[in-house]
């Protein structure tokens, strides 16, 4: 049974990345014609990566926290039961986006500075990025619960 899902958009990505990548296309159109061919895959390249990053579904379901990036072939899973703390955090310009080390841990997260902070009964810990933090933390169990700003 699921009992929580929110999925928090990033369609910002797919423009941004697609501008990077038409520079270099533009470029070697009018200046260096081999170069136009490695600049379109370079282009497509960053649109497939833009595609896939282009939002984060959070769910619970049953016993599970899940998570994916975009259509879902990057995706995760821990237990609820495994859920030792989960608080409510701020991440920072430094720590930016996508998939990668924090002081939280691994940080997943496409937009905004919202997190929760998660830390499992292994010691183990990460971060998911949230536009709803607190309706996120009221949905995971309660033990070891924090809500704070």
């Amino acid at each position: 049974m699921k009992t929580y899902q929110h999925t928090q958009t990033a369609n910002w990505i797919l423009f941004l990345l697609g501008a990077a990548g038409l520079i270099p296309v533009v470029i070697g159109a009018f200046h260096f014609r081999p170069l136009t061919y490695a600049a379109i895959l370079f282009l497509a390249i960053l649109l497939l990566v833009g595609w896939l990053f282009r939002s984060l579904t959070i769910e619970i379901v049953d016993d599970q926290l899940c998570w994916r990036f975009g259509p879902g072939w990057i995706h995760k899973q821990v237990p609820l039961a495994e859920i030792e703390e989960a608080k409510s955090v701020r991440t920072n310009i430094f720590e930016g986006w996508g998939i990668h080390y924090s002081r939280f841990g691994w940080l997943y997260n496409v937009s905004g500075f919202d997190a929760v902070a998660i830390t499992l009964r292994n010691g183990k810990r990460f971060a998911l990025g949230t536009d709803e933090p607190q309706a996120l933390l009221a949905n995971l169990p309660r033990m070891g619960a924090v809500q704070c700003t």
